[in-house]
Parts: structure tokens; sequence; C-alpha cells
């Protein structure tokens, strides 16, 4: 009994690593995805070595040094009150990078738990969760987080809260779908001949089939989230200042966007950069794990 276990679980862990290795030569013939992983993973070293790029202490008041232009001392110019602006951009990509993992992964579970049973379950217990997603469905997405977020107050904890709260509803109808035309599968009905139970069919059978689309939106969806708080924290309900934040550089910068520039300009490439990069992965991803995907359309 042992060794038909460790047997099958050599299988797959063989068609896992086949899986991988199929994606990752499909990806990287797209160069627009290579392109987007490596911003990704240069976002991803910066924000892990921020305290060893950064020259200067992003918080640091220096009102000598007030809105200065970018120079040799200071890459990026200053702020108002003295701040390096390049120190306080890659502290800035930290932030980002957690609130978008972090509230992410937090819709990420809600919407995989929902999706999951409804789409096994079906009957009333279907209804009731797609009934559930419409009502959070019907409130604009940037609007409701605003609403929490009023609420609540700005703080690293209430954002992950929001977002998180707020963007799981099309990982459950994504997953659901799926779900559904997994489950009539020949190899399902046979493990419920076999007596397998409903946890062990949907975590162990279901769901690994029906996680690739999820992947592939989690790519997308993270620059989105990140493009959320840039704009909470435009608004003042996002990163508590003097902490760096993207969007609270531009608010802080809009007044002086004509005499000083580099205010706006350098935490408007950082957004830019960063989504341009989750996309064009994401993206990749959708050909790389199914070309026939296309989950632009449910956004």
């Amino acid at each position: 009994m042992s060794t038909n276990s460790d047997a099958d679980k050599t299988l797959e862990l063989y068609e896992t690593s086949s899986l991988f290795l199929e994606m990752w030569v499909r990806l990287k013939r797209n160069r627009r995805a290579i392109f987007g992983l490596f911003l990704v993973v240069f976002l991803i070293l910066v924000a892990l070595f921020a305290n060893v790029i950064a020259p200067y202490d992003p918080v640091q008041i220096a009102l000598k040094d007030s809105l200065k232009e970018p120079n040799l001392a200071h890459l990026m110019g200053t702020d108002v009150l003295g701040r390096d602006i390049f120190s306080r951009i890659i502290y800035g990509a930290r932030a980002s990078l957690i609130i978008g993992v972090v509230a992410t992964s937090i819709s990420v579970v809600i919407g995989v738990i929902i999706g999951a049973f409804s789409g096994y379950y079906g009957g009333w217990l279907d209804s009731l969760m797609m009934r559930i997603t419409d009502i959070f469905s019907a409130f604009p997405f940037f609007l409701l987080v605003i609403a929490i977020m009023t609420f609540l107050g700005p703080s690293l904890l209430n954002i992950f809260f929001a977002l998180g709260i707020v963007g799981w509803t099309n990982y459950a109808r994504l997953v659901r779908g799926q779900v559904i035309l997994v489950k009539e599968s020949k190899y399902i009905e046979a493990a419920r001949s076999i007596g397998a139970k409903d946890r062990r069919i949907i975590l162990r059978h279901i769901l690994p089939n029906a996680i690739a689309p999820v992947i592939v939106y989690t790519a997308l969806n993270i620059g989105g989230v990140i493009l959320a708080e840039a704009g909470l924290s435009f608004l003042g309900l996002g990163v508590r200042p003097p902490a760096p934040s993207w969007g609270s550089m531009l608010a802080e910068g809009k007044d002086f966007i004509f005499n000083a520039s580099w205010l706006v300009v350098w935490p408007g490439v950082a957004i830019f950069l960063t989504v341009l990069g989750y996309n064009l992965l994401g993206d990749g991803l959708s050909n790389a794990l199914d070309p026939r995907l296309n989950l632009r359309r449910i956004k």
C-alpha cells in the first residue's frame, strides 16, 4: 500500500514538473512576457534590498535641501521637505509589493473557497454564493474600497482588509466555472467510486486542474491592486505619512507640478512600470498555461 502511495506521489511530482517546464518553454518565447518578468523580479529585488540600495533615510527631513533638482547627490531630486526622492521611490516599492501580494492573497483565498464549494455542490449553496458575489460586484471596486477605508481609517492592515475583501468576486466566478467543467470528468467519477471524500476530491483532483486561470488572473490583478493602493494613498486613505508611498508622493507633488515636475514624474514612472510588468507577465502566463485563456474579459 505504501509503495503505491509513493508511486502516486512520484507521478504527481513528475507531472507537475513537466507542466512547469512546458510553461517555462512557452513563456521564454514571449519577449513581452520576459520583459514583464524582468520588471517584476527587479521590483522584488528593489523591495527586498531597499535598505541597501537607498542612499538616504526616506523620512529624514532636510529643509536646506528643499526642492533641489536632480543632481549627483540626489539622483531624482528632493521634495519640499528636502527628502531624497530616489530613496522614497525605493522604499515605496516595498510598500506597494507587500500590499499587492498580501491583499491579492486574501482575495485568492476567499474567492477560491467560495468558487470551489459553489461549483462543486451546486444547488441552493451555489445560488446563495453567487447572489452574495453579485451583491459585491454591484458596487464599483474602487468606490467600495474608499468607503471601507473611510470607515476604518488609513493603516496598512486596513488596506490589506479593504482591497482583499472587495477583490475576491472575479476569483469566485473564475474558480466556479472551472470546477463545474472539471467535476464531471471521468477521473472525478473514478475517485468517487473508490470512496474518496469531497474534501480530497476538491483539494487533490479538482483545484489542481482548475488553478491555471487563477494563476494568470492573479498576476494581472496584483498590478491593479498596486494601482488601487496608489489611488488610496493619493486621496490620503492609504499608507500613513511619513512612510513613503508612490500615491502619497504624487499627492504631495501635485502642487509643484510646473516648477518641480520631478516630484510627480518619478512616482508616476514607478507606478507605470510596475503595473506594466505585472500585466505583461499575466498576458504571457495566459498563453503559456493555456493559449485559449482570455481572462481580460472578466475584468
